[in-house]
């Protein structure tokens, strides 16, 4: 029972920290509290975020935000075509000692910190762009032949301009999986524009101020592990899954005729997480069946493929998403 009602109060008084990293980043970010909610919860689970928006929508303004307020080290890399895996990860430099002699000393890359930012990630070709794998993954790097560990936490916020242009490279299928969440940014709705022009054309600007620190956001990731989940919410994290697969026998018939490929393990550990992240930012001691509905589309649209006849047609995956939501009745589903 103590342990219980420990649990209730730590995630309580984590709730009232969050809200206070809300309300600071907010005051840089404006109007997008849909983008700062999954963002949070990329970082509270552990996971790298997928941030899509057209230029000038504050993508690298959010980034640089959630470094101060988070507490991390953060690096900025800008991608571009003539970047090199070397550029992100570091090299060996050859050197002189002391002694007169020559040694090798390595020379840390910028992803040897605790919040990168990959700018314009699909401008970087596919050999520079898998440099960021094992990095994703495992937490660390390989530098001639010897594994290097990165600092914890570790989290990667890519950005990405919806934009066909000539000279991009789309992201592989096996890194876009390794993104938790992909975060689509609109456009300010006439208001919000309003106040942003209101905040950043004056003299001075609202700064952020630190909220978290490296160690704290640890613990946060711990302790989000340790909320509960109902059977109910589980069961609609595998239905939700399994109907997104073509060849899955709970698939609809759109999904069987328009996705190449769908959803695997990964997107249900993802909607496991983030579902409980959710939670933990509106107040609540464990996950709904609404945030499983709410979840759904970031965690599982980058996730899917549409068939080459689909895209012919214009089929829309963010539209079959939402079709493949609303076949579940999740009426009196609870935590």
């Amino acid at each position: 029972m103590s342990e219980d009602t420990d649990l209730v109060a730590d995630i309580e008084v984590l709730g009232g920290k969050l809200a206070e990293a809300k309300s600071a980043i907010t005051r840089r970010f404006i109007g997008q509290e849909r983008v700062v909610d999954l963002t949070l919860s990329a970082l509270l689970c552990g996971g790298h975020a997928l941030v899509i928006g057209l230029p000038g929508l504050g993508k690298t303004r959010l980034v640089d935000t959630l470094s101060t307020v988070m507490g991390l080290n953060g690096n900025r890399v800008q991608f571009t075509p003539d970047l090199m895996p070397a550029d992100i990860l570091g090299s060996e430099i050859l050197e002189k000692t002391k002694g007169g002699g020559r040694g090798f000393r390595f020379v840390p890359g910028p992803i040897f910190c605790q919040l990168l930012m990959a700018d314009e990630i699909n401008r970087a070709s596919p050999r520079t762009q898998s440099a960021l794998l094992q990095a994703m993954q495992e937490k660390k790097v390989t530098v001639a032949g010897e594994d290097r560990e990165l600092e914890a936490p570790f989290h990667v916020l890519a950005t990405q301009n919806p934009i066909e242009q000539e000279g991009t490279y789309p992201l592989p299928e096996a890194q876009l999986d390794r993104f938790l969440v992909q975060i689509d940014v609109p456009y300010p709705d006439r208001d919000t524009e309003r106040d942003i022009l209101l905040a950043t054309t004056g003299v001075e600007e609202d700064e952020a101020h630190q909220v978290f620190t490296g160690a704290e956001l640890i613990a946060a990731q711990t302790l989000l592990r340790r909320m509960p989940v109902g059977d109910s919410v589980m069961e609609l994290i595998l239905d939700m899954v399994r109907a997104c697969r073509p060849d899955d026998e709970t698939a609809t018939q759109a999904v069987r005729e328009h996705v190449a490929w769908g959803p695997g393990p990964r997107a249900a550990q993802a909607l496991m997480m983030t579902v409980r992240a959710q939670a933990l930012l509106h107040g609540r001691l464990a996950p709904s069946a609404q945030d499983v509905i709410d979840m759904a589309q970031p965690v599982l649209s980058h996730r899917m493929a549409l068939t080459f006849a689909a895209r012919a047609r214009g089929e829309s995956l963010p539209a079959l998403i939402a079709d493949t939501i609303r076949q579940f009745d999740v009426v009196g589903a609870a935590a």
